[in-house]
């Protein structure tokens, strides 16, 4: 197992009364900032060690942000998706930050595009990596994990925080049977997801994220469900900032349809169809990806040479 580099800040941001949103930065202070919104499960630390590396080399802020319910932050229930962008509002306010493109994998997708909805004037553009789509309402699509969430969802309210301080009870313990876990899930994964499972790089990240971020709490994936089986607070129609979305056409947990479908409703969107990936693909194109968005970024605002 290689080692990892501790966050170059790492902390947590009071959000609202009795409330705290825990953070984890990369790369350049000074830098344009891009803010990492982690799967489901996941934490603050879930980004691939070559985008951090990407960061320092490049001049870019990378922060990764807990979601209420793991690591740093208090557990909360939010009514939609769009009310977490009135916390990262707060978290970027905090840090000095201004304008910034956010990326979103899997279930960070949709809170990702709920900030881009929320602060058009603020978010350039907003990345989507095998994100979560609708469930409800007029933008909702059938299949993929979300038919298990949505039966599941009336129950989480009671069952999932108690759930979650088991889970973290585990963890705190796991440390020498974690890495033989992540290698069985691996093997239960597609190809593509297995294969890069079993790189020492991206199998120490996700024991660094699990270690530090599970520890404490794991009620934030039972919440993610719960709001994701509501009406978001938006129509995704609304979104008028540039988008860019990167799916497998493998995906066994999201389907490839799901990014279609999302793209076909965004008016500024492409899709970037990610050839036998599953659904951890995005992770392994971080770098790409992370390139991608801040040539949206500079076409838009040129950089002026220092």
């Amino acid at each position: 197992m290689i080692d990892i580099d501790r966050p170059k800040l790492e902390g947590s941001v009071a959000v609202g009364e009795g409330r705290r949103i825990g953070f984890a930065e990369f790369g350049s202070a000074t830098g344009r900032a891009v803010f990492w919104l982690h799967g489901t499960p996941g934490a603050r630390r879930q980004i691939p060690l070559e985008a951090r590396v990407y960061a320092e080399r490049h001049d870019i802020r990378l922060i990764g942000l807990d979601r209420p319910g793991v690591g740093s932050s208090t557990p909360y229930s939010y009514p939609n998706v769009l009310s977490f962008a009135d916390d990262l509002a707060t978290v970027a306010d905090t840090l000095g930050i201004d304008r910034f493109a956010v990326i979103g994998l899997s279930g960070g997708g949709p809170y990702a595009l709920g900030v881009a909805r929320a602060m058009p004037e603020r978010v350039v553009v907003t990345g989507i990596l095998g994100g979560v789509a609708p469930t409800v309402g007029p933008d909702a699509v059938d299949g993929g994990a979300m038919v298990l969430g949505k039966f599941l969802a009336p129950m989480l309210p009671v069952i999932g925080a108690p759930i979650g301080r088991v889970l973290s009870s585990f963890v705190r313990v796991a440390r020498p049977i974690a890495e033989p876990a992540i290698a069985i899930y691996g093997r239960l994964s597609p190809a593509a997801d297995r294969e890069l499972l079993q790189r020492p790089e991206f199998k120490a990240m996700f024991l660094d994220d699990l270690l530090n971020g599970g520890r404490k709490q794991m009620e934030a994936p039972f919440a993610d469900v719960v709001v994701f089986a509501r009406d978001w607070g938006f129509s995704v129609g609304d979104i008028t900032g540039p988008v860019r979305w990167w799916h497998g056409d493998r995906d066994h947990i999201i389907p490839h349809t799901h990014g279609e479908h999302m793209v076909h409703l965004l008016p500024d969107a492409k899709l970037f169809t990610m050839t036998g990936e599953s659904h951890l693909g995005g992770l392994g194109m971080a770098v790409d990806i992370i390139t991608e968005l801040l040539g949206v970024w500079d076409q838009e605002q040129p950089l002026i040479a220092h």
